[in-house]
């Protein structure tokens, strides 16, 4: 039995999983801030599991935010879990005597959706969350490029006069087409601002129709830059907005096939076809962080 684990800013959520694949049990708390907050809870979740499930476990796979050095198990940079420098692989692993493998929470999102998906061969999985990052993944495995940077797509750079990024840029991405580019442009909306813009929008609110389209160019120009760069078979939408479902889907199939008519490249590259979403009913990440601990474990000392 593998288990995998997403550690997320509120809570920590475990899957204990069977050689076949299949989900034997889920499990669920609050993740805690600090080292010893997320490491004794990490821990109560991995238990747990193996109690509920009265089978041992041969690895652990984790799946974090922030900059992870996925060779070492060292969590380098996780401020929203209050989280620097902490050996978090090697712990777990001395602490459970089994392998343990860490990895950035979008790659194991993304190894999850090409689990649950079925989907072989070249894979992005494009996270549009509160930032805007991809995984990729080739027949199952992730790619993580020469310096393990692969899909940071939210830091290119695709307006000239564009706003701040976080990354010391400007009119990157990730300023155009993720949650907290909609909080920007859409300030002051009680509840989830993604869901009341597209409700502002498709009751004829000319100012949600503005910012709603350039959001969707938005996720259409991240689209593109992954399917002409690295000719993923597909892109899979996830994250937290990919709950608008079809709301989001539709509008950028529009996009796609308005593109397609004007331009021989762009209808050779059969975009619409190509944007996928990722189903909302299954721990992707969770199960992703599973099927990562069997490769490059870290070994308890």
């Amino acid at each position: 039995m593998r288990i995998g684990l997403d550690i997320g800013g509120t809570k920590i959520d475990g899957v204990a999983v069977a050689p076949s694949g299949a989900v034997l049990d889920r499990v669920r708390v609050a993740t805690g801030s600090g080292p010893d907050a997320v490491l004794a809870n990490t821990l109560r979740v991995i238990r747990s599991l193996v109690d509920r499930t009265g089978t041992p476990t041969t690895a652990v796979g984790i799946g974090i935010p922030g900059l992870i050095d996925h060779e070492t198990g060292w969590v380098r940079h996780a401020v929203n879990l209050g989280l620097s420098e902490v050996a978090l692989g090697p712990l777990v692993a001395d602490a459970l005597g089994v392998p343990v493998q860490v990895e950035n929470d979008v790659n194991v999102a993304a190894l999850g959706a090409a689990q649950a998906m079925q989907l072989d061969g070249p894979r992005a999985y494009l996270n549009i969350g509160t930032g805007l990052a991809a995984g990729l993944v080739v027949d199952r495995r992730l790619w993580r490029g020469a310096r393990g940077n692969a899909g940071e797509i939210g830091h290119v750079p695709v307006l000239a006069d564009g706003l701040p990024c976080v990354c010391g840029q400007r009119g990157c991405l990730e300023t155009v087409a993720s949650g907290s580019a909609l909080a920007t442009a859409w300030p002051g909306h009680a509840g989830n601002a993604a869901t009341d813009l597209f409700d502002c929008a498709d009751a004829g609110d000319p100012t949600a129709i503005a910012v709603r389209d350039r959001f969707v160019a938005g996720v259409a120009s991240a689209v593109r830059i992954l399917v002409v760069t690295v000719d993923v078979e597909s892109v899979v939408i996830g994250g937290g907005l990919a709950v608008l479902g079809d709301r989001l889907l539709a509008p950028l199939r529009a996009c796609f096939d308005a593109a397609a008519r004007s331009s021989p490249f762009v209808a050779s590259l059969g975009l619409s076809s190509r944007v996928l979403l990722a189903p909302t009913d299954q721990p992707l990440a969770a199960l992703g962080a599973a099927f990562t601990a069997p490769e490059s474990a870290i070994a308890p000392a």
